[in-house]
């Protein structure tokens, strides 16, 4: 059997490119919330790992660089009788490379009350209580919550602000609040099922009927410049960002992490996507907001 013990090399190279996260506590305090909101942020997450999976886990996060500069586990009872090497497994670790424990915390009633919410046993519960179980994981989980580098108390969380907590507590200074698509379609092929706002493009004249102009695309200087010097174009995108910017900082603050904007025009050519690459020149200005194009009807003709 390969011995999985890293070596001085392997850690440091962890040391030097990865922020390694360890996620445990208390069964039904939101550790699957917390996974989701690291998602959100940029990590790479691993769900219900057995505590000797870690070292690999590490290993192979130092041997990836960049391409896994984030690593989250989440470790938690369910391992059963593995889970009892965890203390032991984050010592050492802790000897050779910055690992932080997140342990998630709640009140006994809080965690009775989700558990008759969704129906399902505490995973030690066996023949007992829910809060036969509850005691058995919280003595169990001493060890472990004191040595912890950080400690959330879930019980007055919804699971929107305990989203909103992890990225607060996690979010680097250009980790984005929000990433936003900022998508031109065309009304012939349907509305975008996923758009969250919707604007409209068909006020202006369309470029379809300028011979000149039928053949190119809203990406051709040629048609943007046709779009945006009619008269409302300007004045539509101007008002249409500064009505957008509460709108993204609400997003932001209510922990939405991915928007899209529909821009459309008849077929998704010419109107909507020069307003599309023009929109999106000036909402990458807005604070915390990451902006990506996609054109999805262009070359459907």
């Amino acid at each position: 059997m390969r011995d999985h013990a890293m070596t001085g090399d392997s850690y440091r190279r962890a040391e030097q490119h990865q922020e390694v996260l360890i996620v445990t506590g208390m069964s039904g305090a939101g550790r699957s919330t917390v996974g989701n909101a690291l998602e959100d942020l940029g990590w790479y997450v691993v769900d219900n790992l057995p505590p000797q999976m870690l070292r690999p886990l590490v290993e192979l996060a130092g041997k990836a660089g960049n391409n896994l500069p984030k690593v989250a586990a989440i470790v938690d009872v369910r391992g059963g009788k593995l889970f009892a090497d965890l203390e032991e497994t984050v010592e050492a670790l802790r000897e050779a490379t910055p690992v932080r424990v997140l342990f998630l915390e709640a009140t006994d009633a809080a965690l009775v009350r989700r558990f008759e919410q969704v129906r399902r046993p505490h995973p030690l519960q066996g023949d007992g209580t829910l809060l036969d179980g509850i005691g058995a994981e919280r003595q169990r989980m001493l060890g472990l919550r004191e040595s912890s580098d950080i400690i959330v108390d879930t019980s007055d969380l919804n699971i929107h602000q305990l989203a909103t907590k992890i990225s607060d507590t996690f979010s680097s200074a250009d980790t984005p609040g929000l990433q936003l698509t900022v998508l031109s379609f065309g009304y012939k092929y349907g509305l975008p099922t996923d758009a969250d706002l919707v604007a409209d493009m068909r006020f202006l004249p369309n470029p379809f009927w300028v011979p000149a102009l039928r053949a190119l695309s809203g990406l051709d200087a040629q048609v943007s410049d046709y779009v945006l010097s009619q008269e409302g174009a300007q004045e539509f995108i101007e008002q249409y960002v500064l009505a957008l910017a509460p709108v993204l900082a609400g997003y932001q603050r209510e922990n939405k992490r991915h928007a899209t904007i529909a821009i459309g025009c008849t077929g998704g050519k010419h109107r909507s996507v020069a307003v599309v690459q023009r929109l999106a020149a000036l909402l990458r200005e807005q604070p915390g907001v990451a902006v990506s194009i996609k054109h999805r009807d262009l070359g459907r003709e």
